[in-house]
């Protein structure tokens, strides 16, 4: 298990801000992260967004150019970022109402930047189950891709060498033991070599 700064340091954010203090509040609850970079409107965020990937985007509402809940909305359904919004106390329940649907987290300000640290940890926490779940998904889509080349490799065994099912099995898995290689290495072979 990564220890809590390994974990800060693998995450990148966006902090589209055209308030300085806020901004300053934001980067003193990222101590450790690699890339922090900061935009002052939406234009330059969007920009760059499409250069570069971010894990994390915090967006204080509203901006000079957007008020920002429509790019917040539009970053979630497009990439894979968490996505902080802070917005004005006056209209806070209206956009909660707007964005929660994308998953985005919204907090009302004025607010402290302990509420801001505790919001970026829980995002960093969703970011590193984000991660978690693709190598899974990678994990069985390998072994998928496995399955289906054995099983071509094992079709080919039983009509050009004759052999059953059990043996054409038996004999990729007795071949990958004694080569120290993947069945999936050995059935590629086979396929290589009857095809």
């Amino acid at each position: 298990m990564p220890k809590n700064d390994d974990i800060i340091r693998s995450n990148s954010i966006l902090i589209v801000s055209a308030n300085e203090q806020f901004t300053a509040i934001v980067k003193r609850s990222l101590n450790g992260f690699i890339t922090i970079d900061v935009k002052k409107s939406i234009a330059a965020a969007r920009q760059s967004i499409l250069e570069k990937s971010y894990d994390i985007v915090v967006v204080n509402t509203p901006l000079s150019d957007e008020t920002g809940e429509d790019f917040a909305m539009d970053i979630s359904e497009r990439f894979n970022s968490s996505i902080l919004l802070v917005t004005p106390e006056g209209i806070y329940d209206e956009v909660l109402e707007k964005v929660t649907d994308y998953g985005i987290l919204a907090i009302a300000k004025p607010t402290t930047s302990g509420r801001i640290g505790v919001a970026i940890r829980f995002m960093i926490a969703c970011q590193n189950r984000i991660r978690q779940m693709e190598k899974k998904s990678l994990t069985v889509e390998e072994k998928m891709e496995e399955i289906r080349i054995v099983s071509k490799a094992k079709i080919l065994l039983v009509q050009k060498k004759g052999m059953s099912e059990d043996e054409a099995h038996r004999f990729i898995g007795k071949q990958a033991m004694n080569n120290g290689v993947s069945r999936k290495k050995v059935a590629e072979k086979i396929l290589d070599d009857l095809s």
